[in-house]
Formats: structure tokens, C-alpha cells, sequence
């Protein structure tokens, strides 16, 4: 039986503060103070599963448990046709180099696989998204969503975070890179999974 949630108070499991940012975006008009696993001096979990959904269940209910409150937590990436899904569940590790993440080294590393491949353009690609949201006794509820586009290069617009400069959503001629947030919180995977959340948690 799905579960409402009957809280002002709401953990993101997450130390990208581009995610929260979003989140806290997305949860506004509902009057939910959203604070972060950095707020609470949380270390991040080993994500040791291979999906989406089950390194959002770790990050989730790992931040419930600790701190007595509702988490909740996103795991995403991009999946691209031409590398057989890749980078995917691993899409952060592509960005790791020895002074952290960089999602400029990423997003070279990936055109340069995708050129490599020899797939022929367009290089068809979608974003995913896996919300859990997990309470401390240990009930969850799953969300999911997606949004399909291509990669373009070289990468166009400031905005955004990880792989948005080169992805380029089904019917629009800009990247999630140049557009402003709120145009592209109304047609991202996230905001599509949250959709679900809100029409399962809050009505």
C-alpha cells in the first residue's frame, strides 16, 4: 500500500548541490524544508548496486536510518543508444579524475567513445531518473523518469549540471545546458519522476 507523506521536513540524500538545488525548486510550492545529507554530516554510501533503482534504495534508506527523518534520494544518468546504454548506472564514475569530478573530462570522454563507435548520427541518447523515498521504519516508494533526446558537440550553455550542455531533449533546439531551470524542470527526467511522486505522496 503506497504511503502519503505527512511531513514538513524532507532529507535529500545528496551532497550535489545542483540536485538539491533542484529539489528544493521542486518541492517549494508544497511548504517541505528540504535539507541535505551535508546538512546532517552524512557520509556517502557505497552505491555497489547496478541499477538505478537499487543505488537509490542504498542512499535512501541509509539517510532515513540515520537520521530518524523521510530521505529522499536520486540516482540518474544517461544512457546513450550508440554506447549500448553506457554510461548509465556509472554515469558520475566516467566524470572521477584525481582532483574529483569533472563533467567537462566526461562529457570529452563520452563523445570520444560515441565517435569511436561509429554509430552514425543522430546519436540518440535519454536521460533516466530513479527516485526512492524511504522512511525510517524501512517503507519505500519508487518513482521513475525519463527524457529522450540526442548528444550534440561540441557542448552549448552554462546552465544545468553533468551531462545537460550536450543533450539536446525531442522537440527543442537547445541543449538542457542553455535552457533557464524552470524550462527545463517542466520537461526533465527528474521532474517527470517527481510528478509521480507528488501524484502518489501528496494526493
Amino acid at each position: 500500500m503506497t504511503r502519503k507523506l505527512d511531513t514538513s521536513r524532507l532529507l535529500v540524500a545528496t551532497h550535489n548541490a545542483g540536485k538539491l538545488e533542484e529539489m528544493q525548486q521542486l518541492f517549494a510550492p508544497f511548504g517541505i524544508d528540504v535539507e541535505s545529507a551535508r546538512d546532517h554530516g552524512l557520509p556517502e554510501p557505497a552505491e555497489t548496486e547496478t541499477t538505478f533503482v537499487g543505488n537509490a534504495r542504498i542512499k535512501a534508506h541509509a539517510a532515513a536510518k540515520a537520521t530518524g527523518l523521510v530521505a529522499l534520494s536520486d540516482d540518474s544518468g544517461i544512457e546513450i543508444e550508440a554506447l549500448n546504454g553506457a554510461p548509465g548506472v556509472y554515469t558520475a564514475d566516467w566524470a572521477e579524475t584525481p582532483n574529483g569530478r569533472d563533467f567537462g573530462v566526461a562529457m570529452q570522454r563520452t563523445w570520444d567513445a560515441v565517435q569511436a563507435s561509429g554509430a552514425a548520427e543522430p546519436f540518440v541518447a535519454r536521460f533516466c531518473c530513479t527516485l526512492v523515498l524511504a522512511w525510517p521504519d524501512g517503507h519505500d516508494e519508487v518513482f521513475e523518469g525519463y527524457v529522450n533526446g540526442r548528444l550534440v558537440w561540441p557542448m552549448r550553455g552554462a546552465d544545468g549540471h553533468g551531462y545537460d550542455p550536450m543533450f539536446q531533449p525531442d522537440g527543442h533546439s537547445i541543449t538542457f545546458g542553455e535552457m533557464a531551470s524552470t524550462s527545463k524542470n517542466l520537461i526533465s527526467h527528474r521532474s517527470e519522476a517527481f510528478r509521480k511522486l507528488i501524484a502518489t505522496c501528496f494526493t
